[in-house]
């Protein structure tokens, strides 16, 4: 199908740049003028969303496995670096979430009273980060869009944050440099080894995505063209590439014991800012685990595939058992997203069909529920103005409606059958028994663990006598459902029909499977 163009520029350009077009905008207005600077925001996200949606629904050819829409422009020609992008089964269902996420923030951030227009400037410059590593397909170019995200998310830590914003900001700062640089080691490595026509004088240099994965699997990115007999150190090339690779996106995802980052930075970020951080920033790690680590150094993804298992189990029983141990609601959302993350490293490492599919909807499932959560616990924070979980009580009384969508969320979040996160999760676990039963056994304590931390949370929370301190408590008003409602449909919709997203990532993933030479 002819994909339609819109003024030259392909439909998903028009997705990653309008957000930075709002940035323009935004920063072209006077610092008085609020109401222009909201509807500018709520246009340069919203249309992005509607256009991703149009292309998951129209064009997108779901029983295609391979890359399609694919625009590309010549960029730095002395390199070899293109403006290249396009899309699949695995990277779409996570821009249409990213757009939406977006979409939902910018209401969430009406409240926003501190240098409003610099916070709606860095928030639209973010997304286009975002999306832009969704679709990029020059490795070049997805370290571009991969770096940008970066200093939006350390203003909108460090100036709009909490009481411990510069600590966290420059902590995130930090940990995220350090994987950045790595991936850029490995990048110009990576570069320098590839020959993509061995027979032409010299070598043919690439940064191209499918190249790298062609070269790869034919074994031809072994480290010979660049270092002789392809050893350094006495360890071979492609192990050097997958452990560079792989610490810079487990900073992100985070894998222990690369997560200490993440908890200071959602206590301290604004509530909008942490539905962004945890419903698609941490996802960006397993992208890029999926788009780039596995399949440029295929074999030593395979030789590390049991020790990614472990840490996956780690995550998932250690990540439950620190958040049960939370007195601050949104310290406690954190560290179950450490445990959620986890299921998605252990369905990787197993590299079954199911495995794959079930880890790679985790990340769309966790996104909707975690930025729903984080989402609750700004509502009760802006009333309250703490989140001591003990100091609550009662709460349903008061407010129906916020207790309604609470529940949801954390039972989503929970793996309650009916709901998206049990399809995700059932998937990942049923699928990595055959090659891991004793680890997907000591998942399940993860399992139990989530399960008793949030029931335990609604307890004393929602439950109980009123505490009379918040007898006059106000109910979730219409911006802060409009700003859940979409998040709670998606949760119970994917839970009766995930196969909205999964028909749409299956024939993509079982393509990556071939890739690898995982297929089973």
């Amino acid at each position: 199908m002819e994909v339609p163009q819109f003024s030259g520029i392909d439909v998903l350009s028009w997705i990653v740049f309008l957000p930075a077009i709002g940035t323009l905008a935004v920063l072209a207005l006077p610092s008085s003028a609020r109401r222009p600077m909201q509807w500018i925001s709520i246009v340069a996200t919203a249309i992005p969303f509607l256009l991703a949606a149009w292309v998951y629904f129209g064009p997108f050819e779901k029983g295609n496995g391979g890359m399609q829409m694919i625009t590309e422009a010549r960029w730095i020609p002395a390199f070899d670096i293109f403006y290249r992008v396009g899309i699949d089964g695995i990277s779409l269902p996570l821009l249409l979430l990213n757009t939406l996420l977006f979409v939902v923030a910018v209401p969430a951030s009406f409240t926003i009273e501190k240098g409003r227009k610099g916070y709606f400037a860095l928030l639209l410059l973010l997304e286009t980060g975002v999306s832009g590593v969704f679709v990029a397909l020059d490795f070049f170019l997805f370290y571009v869009f991969w770096e940008v995200m970066l200093l939006p998310m350390y203003f909108l830590i460090g100036i709009w944050g909490g009481p411990r914003r510069e600590y966290a900001a420059i902590k995130f700062f930090l940990y995220t440099l350090i994987g950045s640089v790595l991936m850029l080691v490995a990048m110009v490595a990576l570069y320098l080894d590839a020959d993509v026509d061995p027979a032409a004088p010299g070598l043919q240099h690439t940064f191209d995505l499918l190249q790298l994965q062609a070269l790869a699997q034919a074994g031809q990115l072994n480290g010979q063209n660049l270092l002789g007999d392809g050893v350094l150190l006495g360890l071979a090339f492609q192990t050097w590439i997958f452990a560079f690779l792989f610490i810079g996106f487990a900073i992100k995802v985070p894998v222990f014991p690369f997560h200490t980052w993440l908890p200071d930075a959602h206590v301290e970020a604004p509530t909008p800012v942490s539905v962004i951080l945890a419903g698609i920033l941490l996802k960006l790690g397993g992208y890029g685990m999926l788009r780039i680590n596995f399949p440029l150094a295929p074999d030593a993804f395979h030789d590390a595939a049991n020790f990614l298992a472990i840490l996956g189990v780690v995550n998932i029983v250690y990540g439950a058992f620190v958040a049960m141990a939370q007195k601050d609601f949104k310290k406690l959302v954190a560290y179950s997203s450490v445990s959620h993350m986890g299921y998605m490293l252990l369905g990787f490492a197993a590299m079954t069909e199911w495995s794959v599919n079930g880890a790679t909807f985790q990340m769309f499932t966790h996104g909707i529920s975690s930025a729903m959560l984080f989402l609750v616990v700004g509502v009760i924070y802006d009333r309250a103005h703490h989140r001591d979980i003990a100091k609550f009580g009662g709460i349903s009384q008061r407010m129906p409606v916020y207790f309604g969508l609470s529940t949801l969320g954390m039972f989503t979040s929970l793996g309650l059958p009916g709901l998206a996160g049990f399809v995700s999760e059932a998937m990942t676990l049923v699928g990595s028994y055959e090659k891991y039963p004793v680890y997907v056994a000591l998942s399940v304590i993860g399992i139990v663990i989530t399960a008793a931390f949030f029931l335990w949370t609604i307890q004393r929370v929602f439950l109980g006598p009123l505490n009379e301190k918040y007898k006059e408590l106000p109910e979730i008003n219409g911006r802060e459902v409009f700003s859940q409602a979409p998040l709670a449909v998606l949760c119970v919709v994917l839970g009766i029909l995930p196969f909205l997203v999964l028909d749409w990532q299956g024939p993509a993933i079982e393509n990556f499977l071939n890739l690898i030479g995982a297929k089973s």
